[in-house]
C-alpha cells in the first residue's frame, strides 16, 4: 500500500481537538496512520489573521487512489466543520480544520483538483518541518531538494 504524507492544520476554535479528531477519522476512514509529527505553531500563510495555526504531519498507508483519498479527506473536513475554508473569491480564511495531501508514494500528478507533490510544500515551514521529522527517506518525488 502506498504511503501518503498529509498535513493537518487548524487556527480556529479548539485547534488541537480538531486536529486530533481529524487524525482519528483519517485512521478510521482513509488509511492507517503510521506516523505523526510533533505539533508546529505558525502564522497564517497566504492571508492575514490574528489566529495562529497548529499543524501536524501524518503518514498513512492507504489503498485509496489519490483523488479518492482527497474525497475522503474533504468529507472528514466537512464532518468536523461544515463552513468552507476559503472565501468565495478563493482566498484563504480562518478555519477549524484543513487537511492537505503533500505526498503520495512516488506519484507526481497534476489535475484540476489535485497536485502531488503539493505545489507550495517547500515554501511552508509548517509543512516541511513535520514532513522531515517523520520522513522515511528525506527524498521526495519531483523535487530536486
Amino acid at each position: 500500500m502506498p504511503l501518503a504524507h498529509l498535513n493537518i492544520g487548524s487556527n480556529q476554535g479548539d485547534r488541537l481537538g480538531y486536529i486530533n479528531r481529524a487524525i482519528s477519522l483519517i485512521d478510521l476512514m482513509a488509511g492507517r496512520v503510521v506516523a505523526k509529527s510533533d505539533f508546529v505553531e505558525s502564522e497564517p500563510w497566504g492571508f492575514d489573521s490574528v489566529n495562529r495555526f497548529y499543524n501536524v504531519g501524518v503518514n498513512i498507508t492507504t489503498d485509496l487512489e489519490p483523488e479518492k483519498l482527497l474525497d475522503k479527506l474533504q468529507q472528514i473536513e466537512r464532518e468536523i466543520a461544515s463552513e468552507p475554508h476559503r472565501n468565495p473569491d478563493g482566498s484563504y480564511r480562518d478555519r477549524p480544520i484543513d487537511i492537505d495531501i503533500i505526498l503520495y508514494g512516488d506519484v507526481i500528478m497534476s489535475t484540476e483538483r489535485l497536485t502531488i507533490p503539493h505545489p507550495h510544500m517547500c515554501e511552508r515551514d509548517f509543512v516541511i518541518r513535520p514532513l522531515l521529522q517523520i520522513s522515511t527517506t528525506g527524498q521526495f518525488p519531483g523535487l530536486n531538494q
